[in-house]
């Protein structure tokens, strides 16, 4: 009967193969998807003001996904090579640590996660299984090992400090936030642990109410808890940025009325210009840059009702004319399990559509970058 051992041994080598080395790249390849295109025609101008501009994004799902960020990939949105052909100095990494089940932009409790499965396949610790920090934790870690890996070509950003030194040596800078600030567990001193690990941006909910308060995509529609009040009372007083993306309109106007320190929206649309479930309305962007905040244009459908680049660079002109120009950011969601029509090489085709629009160079510049970067010059820790 040896030859049934043989046979077991066997199914059970094609099963992992396929459970760890298969499935993760096809799920990735299914849920981060850039639109089949031709080539995009970008203006001799536009490349040539594109080169000079300091690309930021404020907010991408990289370190979610079984890939090697230092190295181009054949999937997704996002990796060190591609961010830097697309002229992008500054990106915040953003660390998913909890998806509930039939995630929808209208309604989701929090009792299910989505996440257990995807990090075993993916082979992450075993401590990220079942431990929402952990997974907040380990996700640090693998930004961390980015500058390991391409010490000439990433800083890991906690101050700014090391944002000034990344621009003036021309690497990428890697701000490293959480989608949500479940992985604080209910537990202050988690924020202290993050920081420590990195973490200068916090987002305060993703698709489900949490601890800290109501999501915008949740059930109570609840502004902040006394937890979730303590919470950024913490955060801010370490020098952190508030990311009111996927907030509950009651939390975002309880944020505002905490703190005078500016806030961000790091990936969103403007309701007046899509009307979707996922876009908080006018008045609340328009306080948000009252406040001093910065409000990141999201590229996918729900966000801009648009994914080309004419698309993208409409609801960017809509932002300004709400907001100021001061005041309006790149957004992308990249591998946030968005559809989008182009992936981080091909920013250029967004100044493109920008100057065909008729928006000025400076203008432009700011939109594309330049707000970003004096942001967190101006907020992050300063050493």
């Amino acid at each position: 009967m040896k030859w049934v051992g043989l046979v077991l041994a066997a199914l059970i080598a094609i099963g992992a193969y396929v459970f760890y080395g298969v499935l993760p790249q096809r799920f990735d390849a299914k849920t981060n998807v850039v639109l089949s295109h031709d080539a995009y025609e970008v203006s001799a101008a536009a490349r040539a003001l594109h080169k000079t501009i300091p690309v930021a994004d404020l907010h991408a799902d990289t370190l979610l996904w079984k890939r090697d960020p230092a190295k181009r990939q054949p999937r997704g949105h996002t990796d060190l090579p591609r961010l830097r052909e697309g002229g992008v100095a500054l990106q915040v990494f953003t660390a998913v640590t909890k998806v509930p089940k039939a995630m929808n932009l209208d309604e989701n409790a929090a009792d299910s996660d989505e996440l257990p499965l995807l990090m075993a396949a993916q082979a992450w610790p075993p401590r990220t299984w079942f431990s929402i920090y952990e997974r907040a934790a380990y996700q640090a870690e693998r930004l961390q090992k980015l500058e390991e890996d391409a010490p000439d070509a990433f800083v890991f950003v906690r101050n700014a400090d090391d944002l000034a030194r990344a621009l003036d040596e021309g690497k990428l800078a890697g701000i490293y936030g959480i989608e949500g600030a479940h992985p604080l567990e209910g537990d202050l001193e988690n924020i202290g642990k993050l920081y420590d690990r990195g973490l200068r941006v916090m987002g305060l909910q993703h698709f489900f109410d949490n601890e800290l308060g109501g999501s915008l995509h949740g059930v109570s529609g609840a502004g902040l808890t006394e937890f979730g009040k303590e919470a950024v009372d913490a955060a801010v007083a370490r020098g952190m940025v508030i990311d009111v993306a996927h907030s509950s309109e009651a939390v975002v106007r309880d944020v505002l009325a905490r703190t005078d320190k500016p806030v961000i929206v790091s990936h969103t649309g403007l309701k007046g210009h899509c009307d979707t479930a996922r876009n908080i309305p006018d008045d609340l962007m328009t306080a948000i840059a009252d406040h001093g905040g910065l409000v990141g244009v999201g590229y996918w459908e729900a966000a801009a009702c648009a994914t080309s680049p004419d698309g993208i660079a409409a609801q960017i002109v809509y932002a300004i004319g709400l907001l100021g120009a001061d005041h309006v950011a790149l957004g992308s969601d990249f591998d946030g399990a968005v559809t989008t029509a182009l992936d981080a090489s091909e920013l250029a085709a967004i100044t493109d559509a920008l100057i065909d629009a008729g928006v000025d160079n400076k203008t432009i510049r700011a939109v594309m970058g330049e707000n970003a970067v004096r942001f967190f010059m101006e907020n992050l820790p300063a050493q």
